[in-house]
């Protein structure tokens, strides 16, 4: 009897360690990503943890949410995190104070956008001495404002404009509906909300042109040296999700993502949601100069430091590059065109 349990123990033992090595084979391996404002942006990375497709590739993603720029940088400062998803604003003010980040992939190149006015407001003249909804100063929601002013030729220092910092996008949505500020840039489905509630558009950003590439993966340095197969994983996983999010066969799939995270009580807003998010994602996800250029003197008028910036020393498109070389980007294009 005695030999028998000490066979069957040496058998358990045996099965629990094949167990333990086949674990640790394919188990995926865990991924904090910070990120900043709750819209159709974040998208791209919602989708690949729901959808599976960041545990394609061995990593367990998850994503942990802060209401302003400054908060995420300092939680990258910090070391305890080491990727984020934010916008190029955020990323080039850390910068100028010394961090050491890299541009990794950015898919987010599509402004869909409006410009929500209280009713009362019927031109852009009327737009002087009035207040405009934003997250923080010199995040993303700031951004896309201030490239819409730009845009307009509406100089907000000329015009008197003032920014309120209110809070996510929802909140800087109720704060209109409430009169509690004047005039707010918000994406399709938000703006539909307010239309609802009787507000209107004075402009359409998704009109105008030019290099826009606004949201996306950033890491340390020292991050993508000593771990650039975790970074280029990670960065398939999100290509992918783009992928997906544009085949008409999972819009009622990544519909359902958007109404879950953005807490949509609607299912007309999450369909605008999802309009908004196939307009604005796209493949051409390496670092585009020109259009950092842009952001970069955009932001430098609030910080100078930023104008001092070598976006060269920012961007890193080595990760895009070898996607390129290996042909798995022009695989997920023609996927995309199928």
């Amino acid at each position: 009897m005695t030999t028998i349990i000490i066979r069957s123990v040496r058998i358990l033992a045996a099965v629990v360690f094949v167990l333990g090595c086949f674990q640790a084979v394919y188990s995926a391996e865990p991924l904090l990503v910070v990120n900043g404002a709750a819209n159709e942006s974040i998208a791209p990375m919602w989708v690949g943890i729901e959808k599976g497709f960041f545990k394609k590739y061995s990593l367990d993603v998850r994503m942990l949410q802060f209401r302003s720029g400054p908060l995420l940088t300092a939680t990258l400062a910090s070391g305890n995190v080491q990727v984020a998803w934010t916008a190029q604003s955020t990323a080039l003010t850390a910068a100028a104070w010394g961090m050491n980040l890299s541009s990794i992939a950015s898919p987010i190149n599509r402004i869909a956008r409006n410009l929500m006015v209280r009713k009362e407001i019927k031109s852009l003249e009327e737009l002087r001495g009035r207040t405009f909804g934003v997250q923080s100063i010199g995040g993303g929601f700031w951004l896309y404002t201030m490239i819409l002013l730009e845009h307009l030729r509406l100089d907000p220092e000329k015009y008197q404009l003032k920014m309120r910092v209110i809070g996510d996008t929802a909140t800087i949505t109720q704060a209109l509906i409430s009169n509690n500020v004047d005039a707010a840039v918000l994406p399709y489905s938000f703006s539909e909300i307010a239309k609802r509630a009787g507000f209107h558009s004075l402009a359409d950003a998704a009109e105008f042109k030019g290099p826009f590439q606004l949201t996306g993966l950033y890491a340390l340095k020292d991050f993508v040296a000593l771990h650039p197969e975790i970074v280029t994983r990670l960065t398939q996983g999100m290509i992918e999700a783009v992928v997906y999010i544009h085949d008409p066969r999972n819009s009622r799939e990544v519909t359902e993502v958007l109404r879950k995270n953005l807490r949509f009580s609607r299912a007309e807003d999450a369909e605008a949601s999802y309009k908004v998010l196939r307009i604005i994602a796209t493949l051409d996800v390496a670092p585009n100069l020109e259009a950092w250029s842009t952001v970069q003197r955009i932001v430098s008028r609030l910080n100078p430091k930023v104008g001092q910036v070598d976006l060269r020393e920012v961007l890193d498109g080595r990760i895009v590059r070898t996607l390129e070389e290996s042909r798995f980007l022009p695989e997920m294009r023609r996927k995309l065109t199928d």
